[in-house]
């Protein structure tokens, strides 16, 4: 077997951090390829490496002096190695940096030295092989990822090796320029090495035990997810849950890899996993409740509607000439209502408006704002009857106005619009329903 573990920037803080990592990879032999990130935060008022190496770069940019700064990102090493007990110096790496800052290298290779050092640091602290992303993980000149360069070179390369630590976060173009991935960087590096080494698992180390149910900050100690397929995942995902980004699962879905979620403080927990498909049953109803704020509803009227061909299509190319997307598209026989995100509809408002008006000829047009949609999702809705009915009394027995349903032709989901005052108490009446019932 061949696990890939992915160790965020909390679980690498310190040194007795480190140490706990340590213990985990030390743990299973089969943990043999790591993916760190850069020292996160050590308690709650302080910045992580990343953001120091951010302001100190706009110092060089300027061309101000930002040797202090620069000092004081090498002492947070210097405090990880020496609470490590390593023979091992980053002088001449710090002394690189500074000569590359002062020929203004760029942003991306300004925040890409933090994960660099750091997997120079864990390959030393495990007797592991470093391998610089730079060399291994490329970017089209366009500044895309390229999957199949990338899978070509590292899978060659890892292929030869026992142990090995790449950092997460960068590549690189073909010219050898640094690049960063611009979302979830570290975690997508760890999925897509996964998929190099068609790894058994993908390990995602963090600082909590999985996924929880529903939000922490709106329901006290949630219940956690214990499996997840990856449907589920993205329909969570896509209504605001704070879950691994799409382009960090596509690789592992693409080969099967099922994915753990991990507490590097709490290793005994078995986290949560995420896989292709599963025959086992979710412990509850449902698998998860997210949900977003600050959407608008666009109300068209007209009768006989259903009969008119292309009144939908007329509707809809008013939104997007003025480059509005829609979220969701409920409709009755004589009407039909778009729900868009009302950041980006209020200042088009009237000119949207008066489109339709041109085009589709509707009735009456009426519009609500400051509306939220909640996803209840999962796997178990389908072979369960009355789950849509258990919501509507919750909610009911809540007294919280139901606005909009949209139920998914999968039934893994069901879309609920609420008004924005009435979101948490609307999560907190799904979840007692499904969750607290049956504890």
């Amino acid at each position: 077997m061949a696990k890939v573990v992915k160790f965020g920037g909390s679980s690498l803080a310190s040194a007795e951090q480190f140490e706990k990592v340590g213990s985990i990879i030390r743990a299973e032999e089969d943990r043999r390829f790591v993916v760190p990130s850069a020292p996160g935060k050590r308690y709650k008022e302080d910045t992580k490496v990343t953001d120091m190496l951010y302001a100190c770069y706009d110092l060089a940019e300027r061309g101000k002096d930002f040797k202090n700064e620069l000092a004081e990102i090498k002492k947070r090493y210097d405090e990880i190695i020496s609470g490590l007990k390593l023979d091992m110096s980053l002088d001449d790496e710090f002394k690189e940096i500074e000569k590359n800052f002062k020929s203004k290298a760029g942003k991306d290779y300004a925040a890409s030295r933090g994960e660099f050092l750091n997997g120079k640091v864990m390959a030393k602290y495990l007797g592991f092989e470093f391998i610089d992303a730079a060399t291994v993980i490329f970017f089209n000149d366009e500044g895309a990822f390229d999957a199949e360069k990338t899978q070509e070179v590292l899978s060659e390369k890892l292929s030869k090796m026992n142990n090995a630590v790449v950092p997460g976060f960068y590549g690189a173009y073909a010219d050898g320029r640094v690049k960063t991935f611009s979302r979830g960087g570290s975690d997508i590096t760890g999925s897509i090495v996964a998929k190099a080494i068609h790894a058994d698992v993908y390990e995602n180390w963090t600082d909590v035990s999985g996924f929880l149910i529903a939000d922490p900050r709106i329901i006290d100690k949630p219940q956690k997810i214990e499996t997840i397929t990856y449907r589920e995942l993205r329909e969570l995902a896509y209504m605001g849950a704070s879950v691994l980004h799409e382009d960090a699962i596509f690789p592992v879905r693409q080969e099967g890899i099922p994915i753990n979620i991990r507490n590097t403080n709490d290793p005994g927990n078995s986290g949560t996993w995420i896989v292709g498909s599963t025959g086992q049953k979710s412990k509850y109803t449902i698998t998860g409740i997210a949900g977003k704020k600050g959407f608008c509803s666009v109300n068209i009227e007209k009768d006989m509607m259903n009969s008119e061909v292309g009144f939908g299509r007329k509707v809809l190319q008013a939104f997007e000439e003025s480059d509005i997307s829609f979220e969701h598209l409920p409709s009755g026989i004589d009407t039909m209502t778009v729900f868009v995100h009302q950041d980006e509809f209020i200042n088009k408002e009237q000119k949207v408006v008066s489109a339709i008006q041109r085009m589709a000829k509707p009735d009456t047009i009426d519009i609500e704002s400051d509306l939220a949609l909640i996803a209840v999702v999962g796997r178990g809705m389908k072979s369960m009857r009355g789950t849509a009915a258990r919501i509507f009394s919750a909610l009911a027995h809540a007294h919280i106005n139901i606005k909009m349903i949209d139920q998914g032709s999968s039934e893994m989901n069901i879309i609920i619009g609420v008004a924005n005052e009435d979101f948490e108490d609307a999560i907190r009446a799904i979840y007692n329903i499904f969750v607290e019932t049956c504890l």
